[in-house]
């Protein structure tokens, strides 16, 4: 049997966007959507036409059973989630802007996927897929959902899978900087390709140029490194060579949340399809553009058909 694509395991939200600009306490008015790094990138995958999976856990609740089948309806192997009758499923608030990033409220304290522990860890299912796209949320969230991430990755390599790593920083999550970039780092340097932003690089690294960051996680036997840097595109750089590639012009842009996460999934998918890495990069910066253009976390992540139309309107370049 062949294996599947790719899998990947955090937490999902249900979130309540504000249907006006304005301090979230004066918003009368939400619109439900699914929020979640990883389920974002599962989605993204799937659209894609791979097959994807997402481990977790949710709370036996109205918003658990929402979550589940919407990532039903998005051909997302769920067989990998469980419920928990003790716990609740998380939600988030996010208010509406018209430049800038979104003011974000969690309400994730005690919940059902914050339980998740290294003992929960299914490696037969985890190594029925041929990739792992993991980022830095769980490892923040409590010890428990640290021990998974970390039984996660070492399942997955010793069954000689590769793994992706975006370090997705969330400061607030952590006890201390220097306690989440010793963890970000030990675990990205266990992956195979490692995907910061450029200020993320900064505080991981200690530098802003982006060979150095790369420099930093090749030197410790990570085999690519893709640097986002924005509009500007991203930076890419292997043992055998390096590029930059140009960011997508953007006309307006409506929310950034998912941009990053859309990147991961045009970089990892078209790996995994056999693209070159400065067509995978091209692909990721495409995606993390159309992202940018619309509300929800993943709500302008394309279908394979759709990405092709718009690279063929949109056409970058690499520089050496």
């Amino acid at each position: 049997m062949s294996l599947k694509d790719v899998v990947t395991f955090g937490e999902a939200m249900v979130m309540f966007v504000a249907e006006k600009p304005g301090a979230l306490k004066d918003i009368d008015k939400f619109s439900r959507r699914l929020a979640g790094a990883e389920v974002n990138t599962a989605v993204g995958f799937a659209r894609l036409g791979l097959s994807a999976g997402w481990v977790s856990r949710l709370g036996d609740d109205a918003f658990g059973e929402y979550i589940r089948e919407y990532l039903v309806r998005e051909n997302i192997d769920i067989s990998g989630v469980t419920r928990d009758s003790r716990h609740p499923t998380g939600f988030q608030l996010k208010s509406k802007v018209l430049e800038g990033d979104p003011q974000v409220q969690y309400f994730r304290k005690n919940s059902a996927a914050s339980t998740l522990s290294g003992t929960d860890v299914d490696a037969g299912y985890l190594t029925d897929f041929r990739h792992l796209h993991m980022t830095g949320i769980p490892p923040a969230l409590t010890k428990e959902t640290r021990e998974f991430a970390y039984a996660a990755l070492g399942a997955m390599k010793a069954a000689g899978r590769s793994v992706s790593f975006d370090p997705n920083l969330r400061p607030s999550l952590w006890s201390s900087r220097e306690e989440m970039v010793s963890v970000i780092n030990d675990l990205a340097c266990r992956a195979d390709w490692v995907l910061p932003g450029v200020e993320e690089g900064e505080i991981l690294t200690g530098s802003r140029n982006p060979r150095e960051i790369a420099e930093f996680y090749l030197s410790r036997g990570v085999s690519l490194v893709a640097v986002k840097l924005g509009p500007e595109g991203a930076y890419f750089c292997t043992p055998g060579g390096e590029g930059t590639v140009q960011g997508f012009k953007v006309e307006r842009i409506v929310d950034t949340v998912g941009a990053g996460d859309g990147f991961a999934v045009g970089l990892v998918s078209g790996l995994l399809q056999g693209l070159t890495v400065s067509q995978a990069v091209q692909r990721g910066n495409a995606i993390g553009a159309l992202a940018v253009q619309s509300e929800g976390d993943h709500d302008g992540y394309p279908t394979r058909p759709e990405l092709e139309t718009y690279l063929q309107h949109h056409l970058t370049g690499v520089e050496s």
